[in-house]
């Protein structure tokens, strides 16, 4: 029989915690580590319909990339927003493990899985984050290349596609692109070291108004492709290494959580 802290602690070998960034909060949030699994559910997010899909499905635990608690709790009430969610797993006996930043950072994980499904090749961090337990460095973001250069309108259709968006936001500087870096989620910070780096095209989500302009006067191409669909990326991925780790435990992708922005 199969536990919480087993599936934990695969996951911790693919994405130590200690990778994670300070702010953040991931590890096992919801439950017990004792509890055993038969049968678990992985998605982005933990949202209300995710909750009611896992307890349609009978599933015991709910492994997400974001985090369902980020700051320090002072109740848990019904009528928050996060509190019923933490009643309704906790009445329904589902575990929730959330696994963040460092899934973003580790190898293989959120910003591969991305710079992967744009078929390019990753040569290196974007933003290092220095050093793991190994004293290896490490970083969130990816730079890389593709095997040839691409237009820039040939690379926004394969961006919407790949990524299965609904939209993009994009400045197009009029380079083509071939050296691009990707950041999994709010990488708007990280426009001009982009540019430093000498990327052509910059992939990322929630990119404000002055990220644009940034963009326009740096000289470089800028692909707002929405953040669910940057790192939503990495979840079918992970159910493959879970269900190929744990055969007696059934790993099912969400079926019910998708891209929340749509365009007009």
């Amino acid at each position: 029989m199969k536990t919480v802290k087993d599936v934990f602690g695969f996951l911790n070998m693919l994405a130590p915690v200690e990778l994670k960034m300070n702010f953040d909060n991931v590890g096992i949030l919801v439950g017990s580590e004792k509890c055993k699994v038969e049968k678990c559910l992985v998605a982005l997010d933990i949202t209300d319909e995710v909750i009611d899909e896992a307890i349609n499905l009978k599933a015991n635990l709910i492994v997400s990339h974001h985090p369902l608690i980020f700051h320090e709790l002072k109740n848990v009430v019904a009528e928050d927003l996060v509190g019923r969610k933490l009643i309704k797993l906790i009445k329904n006996n589902i575990s929730a493990i959330c696994m963040h930043t460092n899934l973003d950072i580790a190898q293989d994980g959120v910003n591969d899985a991305l710079m992967s499904a744009l078929g390019a090749t990753a040569s290196g961090f974007l933003e290092p984050c220095g050093m793991d337990t190994a004293s290896k460095p490490v970083g969130c973001g990816r730079i890389g290349e593709l095997s040839e250069s691409v237009d820039f309108r040939s690379f926004l259709s394969i961006c919407k596609r790949s990524l299965n968006t609904n939209g993009l936001k994009y400045y197009d500087s009029g380079q083509t692109v071939k050296k691009l870096a990707v950041m999994g989620g709010s990488g708007g910070d990280c426009i001009a070291l982009a540019k430093t780096l000498g990327c052509d095209t910059y992939v990322t989500a929630d990119i404000k108004y002055n990220g644009f302009l940034d963009a326009k006067e740096l000289g470089i191409n800028l692909i707002d492709a929405d953040h669910f669909c940057t790192e939503n990326v990495i979840i079918p991925i992970l159910r493959e290494k879970l269900a190929a780790e744990f055969e007696g435990i059934e790993f099912l992708v969400s079926e019910v959580h998708c891209q929340t922005v749509q365009f007009y």
